[in-house]
């Protein structure tokens, strides 16, 4: 016969269960209790003969026994109890005397047994002891030989015989209830024994596939009166008191466990996590937990103990730990580690006079261009470059911290001469960012602006300190400063307008709010118009006019210039055709920052408003600063290579003022250099300024590109230019910037 599939344990153990509840108990066999109480037909025909008789006196007896019942306190609560769970007491009183009533019919068959055992099982249901039973039988024997001693219906001659058999039908029901009473309740026991004894051999299967390691130390024998299956087979020597497989646990941590163990048997529970050695080639982390039982005078009998590896929780943990102190990306400290570090080097100060804290914010000027041409791994890498080298400079007191994208944070602990030594730290964070970063063969140049604070003068706390370095920061970004120190006044309105830009900014093109104002270019040769330089302008709805230098940054930070850079285009090159009244195209210039620049899709977006006006690329000049340009000069010439392809000029503005290395200039399809303001200033006094704008025109000339200077404020300046060869100018001298309509007007005028 095929082998039947065998069932889970579980299954089995609800099979055991059901059959032990479904299995009849044996009956009681009422012919024993009449042989020993010598109950005989006799009797049975002597009480049927006087049965009504007997009966008459119930009302009587019904009264006397429930006042029996409520007037012993533990059986009241007994048929309250019963009452409370939705029974009706007086219906259990009337069956009560029902079946007494019920012994005067002189019945003693197995039906009347089987009846006398069910009234002693339903007392034990109830919570009826039974010796409240005992008194309730003598009460009504006592109210049965009253009647039968008095009732002059009863014969003389029947008064003993009939008494004999009431005794004992009351006797024979007396015994059955109790023997069935008893029967019951050994019947609960063994069957709560049983379902003990399926918990039992549950508990011990499941110990035994617990990875967890379970033993109980009996105190006063010192011994281990129990151990879990993985217990035992963890340790393979004797199991020894109180802590299995001592050997193993690391010498180190020897000492921890029986100082733990001394506090368990002075009553206090105690955990603890320790190495241990389970073979001679691996340790591995286990916590180990003892759970003192004591008695009620507080003695300690026995202490329940628990070991399990938490070698994968533990280095996972470690691991946390470190990432909530820890920069991911450059290993440095992060955020949180650098303001624990700064309110710990402001504690020290505090504790000696004299001593000072100085506080750094560093951000790097084009890292999100980087990051958004070259992708994440680029910036990534550019980071942990940066962190290497600013590490360098650093002393193994101070802490650098990365807070967050681009931005590093620095302490200087304990200065005392506070200025110089900022000053030299911070000279040496600029050299250190000046040389090139490398990326796949790529130079990547960038600068920084770093704000500073100083405790106790800028604040008292990390926070504050904090904050003022970070808004020295941005003003620095702002003014194109290498780094600044915090400035009350200056630093708050810088923060306080860049957090309102921030929240106008957004609508601000779908209001209309932009405008673009134009400043003529004239050619010395001919004093003739040749062009105009698109400016950008807010007029802001509280400030009024605002100038790009106040808003272009935050708008780069925003992720807004692209889209303000797109409506620049458009707006400048639809405004161009209509200014010109013979027809010819005025060529216009517009700026593109740094971040439009690096911009995916720069070149098709000009190609897009190029199309859109219907112009020619020589129609559009568009002017970079050497720092962009330099920025990834790999990527900055394949750019202008692409824009000179659509015939869009290519104009290097503020010359002079960036790189001192020329030799990108041939690489590159440059037409126009322009000479920063700043060289035009002192130029009529200056012989040394005046050198210099010559050699940028004869260095533009050389190269075949076409120079300009921006910034003409008087006609001494304009002469002197056009004697030094200059080709183009601009200036409040020439105009002012203008609006579209102001600008026509100019045009009119100086056409006529």
């Amino acid at each position: 016969m095929p082998t039947p599939p065998k069932k889970s344990t579980r299954s089995r153990e609800e099979g055991r269960r059901s059959t032990r509840r479904k299995s009849p108990a044996s009956p009681i066999q009422g012919k024993e209790f009449n042989y020993v109480l010598q109950l005989n037909g006799e009797d049975a025909l002597l009480l049927d003969r006087y049965q009504d008789i007997l009966a008459q006196g119930a009302a009587g007896f019904a009264e006397t026994s429930y006042n029996y019942l409520f007037d012993n306190p533990d059986i009241a609560d007994v048929m309250y109890a019963y009452e409370r769970s939705g029974g009706n007491i007086g219906e259990l009183v009337r069956g009560m005397l029902q079946h007494k009533l019920s012994l005067l019919k002189g019945q003693f068959d197995e039906k009347a047994t089987v009846r006398s055992e069910q009234v002693g099982r339903a007392h034990y249901r109830l919570g009826v002891k039974p010796v409240w039973s005992l008194g309730a039988y003598r009460l009504f024997m006592e109210h049965l030989r009253r009647l039968v001693a008095s009732d002059p219906q009863i014969a003389d001659e029947d008064r003993d015989a009939l008494e004999s058999a009431l005794i004992k039908m009351i006797f024979r029901d007396m015994a059955v209830m109790t023997e069935a009473y008893w029967r019951t309740a050994v019947e609960q026991i063994r069957e709560q024994r049983d379902e003990l004894g399926v918990e039992q051999d549950l508990a011990s299967e499941i110990l035994g596939h617990i990875p967890q390691m379970l033993w109980t130390v009996d105190i006063e024998t010192n011994r281990i009166s129990y151990a879990s299956p993985g217990t035992r087979g963890f340790c393979d020597r004797e199991l020894e008191a109180p802590i299995p497989c001592f050997y193993r646990i690391n010498g180190a941590e020897r000492e921890r466990v029986l100082t733990a163990w001394q506090q368990v048997i002075d009553g206090q529970p105690v955990q603890l996590e320790v190495r241990v050695a389970p073979d001679e080639q691996s340790e591995r982390w286990y916590r180990m937990a003892f759970y003192p039982a004591a008695n009620r005078r507080g003695r300690v009998l026995r202490v329940h103990c628990l070991m399990e590896d938490i070698t994968d929780s533990h280095t996972d943990r470690e691991r946390l730990e470190q990432l909530s102190t820890q920069d991911e990306v450059t290993g440095l400290a992060n955020r949180a580690l650098w303001y624990d570090r700064l309110s710990s080097a402001l504690a020290v100060a505090r504790r000696n006079p004299g001593a000072s804290v100085a506080v750094m914010v560093l951000d790097i000027n084009q890292f999100k261009m980087y990051n958004d041409s070259l992708g994440h791994e680029a910036g990534d890498e550019l980071l942990r470059q940066i962190a290497a080298r600013l590490q360098k400079v650093l002393r193994d007191t101070d802490t650098l911290a990365r807070l967050g994208g681009d931005e590093f944070g620095i302490v200087l602990p304990l200065l005392q001469d506070t200025g110089r030594a900022v000053e030299r730290v911070v000279g040496e964070i600029i050299n250190s960012l000046s040389a090139p970063f490398s990326y796949r063969g790529k130079e990547l140049c960038l600068s920084s602006a770093i704000g500073i604070s100083v405790y106790p003068q800028h604040g008292e706390d990390a926070g504050t300190l904090a904050s003022h370095a970070d808004s020295a920061m941005y003003r620095s970004k702002w003014n194109a400063a290498p780094y600044l120190f915090y400035e009350s006044e200056s630093s708050t309105a810088s923060a306080t307008r860049h957090l309102q830009f921030s929240g106008q900014l957004h609508g601000a093109l779908e209001r209309e709010e932009f405008e673009l104002f134009y400043q003529p270019k004239i050619d010395l040769g001919s004093d003739t118009i040749c062009g105009a330089e698109a400016l950008l302008r807010w007029q802001h709805p509280q400030q009024g006019l605002v100038l790009p230098k106040q808003f272009i940054p935050v708008a780069e930070q925003l992720g807004m210039i692209t889209p303000i850079t797109d409506w620049v285009l458009d707006t400048a090159l639809e405004d161009s055709k209509h200014w010109s009244a013979d027809g010819s195209q005025m060529p216009i210039s517009v700026n593109v920052s740094a971040r439009s620049f690096q911009a995916p899709g720069l070149v098709q977006g000009i190609e897009q408003s190029l199309k859109k006006a219907g112009l020619d690329g020589r129609c559009l000049e568009i002017e970079i600063t050497e720092g962009t340009l330099m920025a990834d000069l790999d990527e900055g010439a394949r750019i202008l290579r692409k824009l000179s392809e659509l015939g869009v000029l290519i104009a290097i503005d503020d010359f002079g003022t960036g790189y001192s290395s020329l030799s990108y200039l041939k690489r590159l399809p440059i037409d126009v250099l322009k000479i920063d303001q700043s060289f035009l200033e002192n130029m009529v006094n200056s012989p040394k300024d005046a050198a210099i704008v010559r050699s940028i025109i004869e260095l533009g000339h050389n190269l075949e590109c076409k120079v300009i200077a921006e910034g003409v404020e008087d006609e001494a300046v304009r002469v002197q230019l056009k004697d030094l060869g200059c080709d183009l100018v601009q200036g409040f001298h020439i105009s002012k910037p203008l609006p579209d309509a102001g600008f026509r007007d100019w045009l009119s005028k100086a056409a006529g």
